[in-house]
């Protein structure tokens, strides 16, 4: 594993910690992405970077990192960015609740593992 490929396993934590952060201090993912002007906004900006890092990884040809991630959850993330990108106002907000609450516990644990 290479310097630089863990840095992105980092960067995805890190991603994952602010959305925690964001959804701790609303009280609820709900309250979070309710809030259209400041923190959901931010939740789909960090999904969106750690989407980035997944295909960063993939173009590095990082396969001992990606193979410790489910394809299609991986896959899944990187549709949630392109669907983000391209619709923002007509992103379904019960898909990113599902991410924040199922994908994510899943990505962090992961990425713990592979730091380790």
């Amino acid at each position: 594993m290479s310097k630089e490929s863990i840095s992105k396993v980092h960067l995805i934590l890190e991603k994952i910690d602010y959305i925690d952060q964001i959804v701790q201090n609303s009280g609820s993912i709900t309250k979070a992405l309710e809030d259209s002007i400041t923190q959901r906004p931010a939740i789909l900006m960090h999904l969106t970077a750690i989407a980035e890092q997944f295909n960063k990884l993939k173009k590095e040809h990082a396969d001992d990192i990606l193979s410790a991630f489910d394809v299609d959850d991986v896959k899944g993330m990187y549709d949630v960015r392109t669907y983000i990108a391209h619709d923002y106002e007509g992103v379904n907000l019960a898909i990113v609740e599902w991410i924040i609450r199922n994908g994510l516990p899943k990505f962090k644990e992961q990425c713990q593992s592979i730091i380790k």
